[in-house]
């Protein structure tokens, strides 16, 4: 596929988005992904394993550290940059989501953690001798309701223990550190619905079989994703992250930045995706000419390259106020949700475009159609992000 390309311009807008592409990061990103062609990842998909070599050496170039600070040995880079990480990860053909956990949970650690929680976890964190991958928060019964979790922690002397159970964390089997939201005080003894929650850091090596039990989720996609159980956990209280109670605004102080990250990163699949279904109608012909002359074909892959582009430039403005402390609910959200919509649509489009080859998994189109699926319900499903739109930014009634 070929697009124009910005020409050297005096336009100011032009001009910062040219010094936020970051070219030679996606170049050093290509090299690394070069290594792990499709088969691989058809393999993996087809035993329902992990990537610990891509991981490998996504820690070993340094990339998913990079956004912790170079005093805790990470690259210090902005979040847009971050971003055309996984942007870069997926237009290559790749998974990031087996890896971008680790960019964005650490965040929590980073902004909240004590000095000594930082200087023992980030610098193993940002080398990879310790993988943060795991984000307990989710429930059976409460689901997106985050402030009903039932998983309770009750502190005796130096430690709590923990009692409850987890669903869709993902990357549980393959990390050694887990981000885990816990309920210190109980629900009808807090002034808020948001009051009474706390972040634990669990160290899953001493825990598996001492209080936690994770067995995989089988889903139409390779998310190595997992339920947890929880049983009489001992915490030590050392590993509470920030102040006792506040958790649930630690976790919403991530939520940004991860649906930027996301959004990002959906948008590389979108590319990817469009790509092949470019080069595809260039070289298929029947009838004697090639299926892109047909305005049935064209105009589907003309509309998805648009919504990816505008998709694209929300995405920026929400990493540019992101990075600049500036509010950015409005903007991550609408981020997240027309890259998740622009990339299924250029996924189904993808998928027409080869017809019956489409479905043969040595194209990889499927795969990578039954992937990226995900992102209109996770993180954050389409539904709730219309719903705080319409309540915080268009100032209509709440509706949950």
């Amino acid at each position: 596929m070929t697009t124009a390309t910005p020409q050297e311009s005096d336009d100011p807008f032009m001009v910062s988005l040219e010094s936020q592409d970051y070219s030679e990061l996606r170049d050093a990103v290509r090299r690394i992904c070069r290594d792990y062609p499709g088969d691989y990842w058809r393999k993996l998909d087809n035993e329902s394993a992990y990537p610990t070599e891509f991981v490998r050496a996504l820690n070993e170039a340094g990339f998913l550290g990079a956004l912790i600070p170079e005093e805790y040995g990470g690259s210090g880079m902005p979040l847009r940059a971050a971003a055309v990480i996984l942007e870069e990860i997926n237009a290559s053909g790749c998974v990031a989501s087996a890896a971008h956990a680790q960019m964005y949970i650490m965040g929590t650690l980073l902004r909240h953690g004590s000095e000594e929680q930082k200087r023992r976890y980030l610098p193993d964190i940002a080398s990879g001798a310790l993988r943060l991958q795991a984000f307990g928060v989710t429930e059976p019964t409460s689901g997106s309701d985050t402030t009903q979790l039932k998983t309770r922690a009750v502190r005796k002397g130096d430690v709590y223990v923990v009692n409850g159970q987890k669903v869709w964390t993902s990357r549980a089997l393959h990390s050694d550190l887990m981000l885990l939201l816990v309920r210190t005080t109980p629900f009808e003894e807090c002034r808020k619905k948001t009051d009474g929650l706390s972040t634990l850091l669990v160290d899953l090596r001493t825990a598996k079989g001492n209080g936690i039990e994770i067995r995989p989720i089988a889903t139409m996609i390779n998310h190595n994703t997992t339920e947890v159980f929880i049983e009489n956990l001992e915490v030590p209280v050392a590993n509470l992250v920030g102040e006792e109670g506040k958790g649930f605004r630690y976790i919403l102080d991530g939520m940004n930045a991860e649906r930027i990250l996301v959004a990002q990163e959906c948008i590389g699949d979108g590319r990817w995706l469009l790509k092949k279904a470019v080069d595809y109608a260039n070289e298929r012909e029947v009838f004697g000419r090639a299926i892109g002359q047909n305005q049935g074909v064209q105009f589907p892959l003309a509309r998805a390259y648009m919504e990816l582009e505008a998709a694209d430039l929300m995405a920026r403005k929400a990493a540019a106020l992101f990075q600049s402390g500036r509010p950015c609910g409005a903007e991550a959200n609408m981020a997240k949700l027309l890259a998740s919509e622009a990339t299924w649509h250029a996924a189904d489009t993808a998928l027409q475009t080869h017809g019956g080859f489409g479905f043969a998994q040595e194209y990889d189109i499927e795969r990578k159609w039954r992937e990226v699926r995900i992102y209109q319900t996770a993180p954050i499903s389409t539904n709730l992000i219309l719903a705080y739109l319409g309540e915080h930014v268009l100032g209509l009634p709440r509706s949950y």
